[in-house]
C-alpha cells in the first residue's frame, strides 16, 4: 500500500544538485486501474496502481493507492512503450531527505509539462500521513486534485492545457 501527500512547491530547495537525481520517462498503458510503465535511470518497472480509501476514515489531502511493481528488461520496456497512450512523461526526480526524517520526492517535468514542479511526500499510515507538517517552502496540497496525477498529465498535449484542466 502507498500512502502519500503531493504538494506544489514555493520554491526550490538550495542545492538541488546536491541531491540524488533520477531521470524519468513513464508511459500509461491504462489509467483506470493505472498500468504504467517507467525507465528510471538504468531500471526499468511495470506498475499496477489502484486507488483504495482507507476504512472507516476520511483523510482529505492524502492519496491511498495499492501499488505492485515488477521489473522489466530495457527490450520489454521498449516494446510497451510503443503501446502507451498519450504522451510519454519525462522529468527528473530529486529524492530530498526532509528535516523530520520523511522523504520527498521532488519531481522537475519537461517535454510538453516544461515548468511543472511538485513534491510527493510517502507515509508509513494514516497517523503519519495526518501529523505531517510540511516544509515552508512547500506550497498548496494537491493530493485531491486529479490534474496532478501523472495519469492525467500524460492526456495533457501542454501546460496551458493543464492549467485550465482541458487535457
Amino acid at each position: 500500500m502507498e500512502i502519500e501527500k503531493k504538494f506544489l512547491i514555493r520554491r526550490l530547495p538550495e542545492e538541488l544538485d546536491g541531491y540524488p537525481v533520477r531521470h524519468m520517462e513513464q508511459g500509461y498503458l491504462c489509467t483506470d486501474p493505472v498500468i504504467r510503465i517507467r525507465k528510471s535511470n538504468d531500471r526499468y518497472i511495470l506498475t499496477y496502481k489502484s486507488r483504495m480509501g482507507l476504512e472507516g476514515q476520511n483523510d482529505q489531502g492524502v492519496r491511498v493507492n495499492q501499488e505492485v511493481e515488477v521489473p522489466l528488461n530495457q527490450s520489454g520496456y521498449e516494446h510497451l512503450r510503443e503501446k502507451t497512450d498519450g504522451n510519454l512523461i519525462r522529468k527528473d526526480r530529486y529524492i530530498i531527505p526532509l528535516s523530520d526524517g520523511h522523504t520527498g520526492e521532488l519531481d522537475i517535468f519537461h517535454g510538453v509539462l516544461e515548468g511543472l514542479v511538485f513534491i510527493e511526500v510517502e507515509f508509513a499510515d494514516s497517523r503519519d500521513a495526518k501529523d505531517f507538517v510540511p516544509p515552508e517552502w512547500f506550497g498548496d496540497n494537491v493530493s485531491d486534485d486529479h490534474r496532478y496525477s501523472n495519469s492525467y498529465l500524460s492526456t495533457c498535449k501542454d501546460l496551458s492545457a493543464f492549467s485550465i484542466g482541458k487535457c
